[in-house]
């Protein structure tokens, strides 16, 4: 997979559980107060998790662009 690709792919997974927590919300409210409260830790944890690796995945793409950009030094004689 392409950098390009992986990036997309996880802003779109982002998006996807970000876009989700409303439904959560609705999908916990009949539990207890410490399972509504565990299932919401655990979505914040996965969408921090998920927004590193799209920071890495960026910071990455820059960092390889970077190097592209860089001509060679001459040879040493």
């Amino acid at each position: 997979m392409t950098n390009d690709f992986r990036i997309a792919k996880v802003q779109r997974t982002l998006r996807w559980f970000e876009n989700d927590i409303p439904l959560l919300n609705m999908r916990v409210k009949e539990l207890s107060n410490e399972r509504q409260e565990s299932a919401r830790r655990f979505a914040t944890a996965v969408i921090d998790r998920t927004r590193a690796e799209l920071e890495r995945l960026l910071q990455a793409q820059t960092h390889d662009a970077q190097d592209c950009g860089e001509m060679p030094g001459e040879p040493a004689d």
